[in-house]
Order: C-alpha cells, then structure tokens, then sequence
C-alpha cells in the first residue's frame, strides 16, 4: 500500500495529534497528484476537496461561538482563517510537507500545494474520526480566536475559582444603560444603549482586570 513505516507514521499523527483507524486514509493525504500519476495510486485532491468544506462549517462555527458580531463581520473574519496565507501559515507550524509523497523537484509542489496538504488532512481526519479530532487539529495550527463572549468568559473564569458567578447591577442614566460587575472582589462598569450592551462593556472591562494579557 505505501512505502511508511510505522515510525514514520507515529511521527505524523503525533503532529496531527489524531491516530488514525484507517492509514490508507491517511496515506492518501499526503499523495500529491504527482505522485499518485507515478505510482498508480489515490491523490489527496478529493481529500482536499472535502477538507475545505470541513474548514468553513468549522471555522464557522468557532467564530459564531466566540463572537456576537454581525453577519458581514463574521463572513470577513472567516475568509481571513480560510485564505491560503493563513492555510500556508498553519501548515508551516504543523511541519506536514516533509511527509508529502511527491515526484520530481520542487517546481512540482509549488503553488497551493501547502495549503491544499493542510486541507486533505482536515478531510482525512473528519473521515476517520468525525469533528471533534477536526476542532483539536485546527485549534493547534489554525484558530486562535479570542472569545468576545465576555459575559461567558466572566462566569467561567470566576466559577472555576469561586464557584460563585458575577454580579450586575444595571441602571438607566440620560438615556443609556451603566452597568457595574462584581466578581472575584474586584468590578468594572460599562455602558451601552441598552441592558444587554452595558452588562457586555462591564462584563469586557472586568476582564481586562482579572485575565491580564488577553482582555486588557
């Protein structure tokens, strides 16, 4: 079937961090058309096609969790994650081209190669595990997104410290809402045009007062 060892293949999965039931799955992904024409054998070109799928669901959904930005807001942040420079970027930490079965120089690997490997693995993984080894994988080397949920972030920040939950005290002021927060002996204010938005800058300030380097 390939020409890997069981040590080459430890080596990738322990970058993927997946070990996969099915390698045959997993040697396709990483068989570049040349290869492939050579030797008679699957290319990752129809992995690839099903991981680029794979990634919009999940980096929809990751961003739809993480933040209550608007439609537009969302589809312009999500063609940043899902753009061959980040893909490229993604490939680069994980280190996956070495392993790419490939014929001839390096003229025959140029272009989307990178991004296109980054992507058949994501649909070889979803194949063989489903989405949640997908979610592990892209958190790794892709998403790093910043919750802007902070009224989530808050309650779980203090729970996992107190087990208590924060308290909001909101009121109205010349036309808008001023909301203060207290958790973990410390608070913050906000405002905003309506309950929801002041208790969100409350929630965002006290933040940056209790997890130092992220929400400051």
């Amino acid at each position: 079937m390939n020409d890997r060892g069981a040590g080459e293949y430890a080596a990738i999965e322990g970058i993927l961090g997946y070990t996969f039931r099915d390698k045959a799955l997993l040697e396709t992904a990483f068989t570049h058309s040349s290869y492939a024409y050579a030797a008679g054998v699957k290319s990752n070109e129809r992995l690839e096609f099903l991981g680029d799928a794979v990634l919009q669901l999940a980096v929809t959904e990751a961003l739809l969790a993480a933040s209550d930005r608007d439609e537009g807001a969302l589809t312009e942040l999500r063609k940043q994650y899902v753009s061959r420079p980040a893909l490229e970027q993604a490939e680069a930490r994980a280190g996956l081209m070495p392993f790419l079965r490939h014929t001839g120089g390096e003229e025959n690997i140029g272009g989307k190669t990178a991004s296109n490997l980054f992507e058949a693995v994501i649909g070889a993984i979803y194949l063989d595990g489903g989405a949640a080894p997908v979610k592990r994988f892209l958190a790794k080397y892709l998403l790093k997104i910043k919750s802007e949920n902070y009224k989530t972030v808050l309650q779980e920040y203090v729970q996992e410290r107190d087990k208590t939950t924060p308290r909001y005290e909101t009121r109205e002021e010349a036309g808008e809402f001023v909301c203060t927060v207290t958790a973990l002996a410390a608070s913050a204010s906000g405002k905003g045009p309506s309950k929801k938005a002041a208790e969100t800058a409350a929630a965002k300030a006290l933040c940056g007062k209790l997890i130092k380097g992220e929400y400051s």
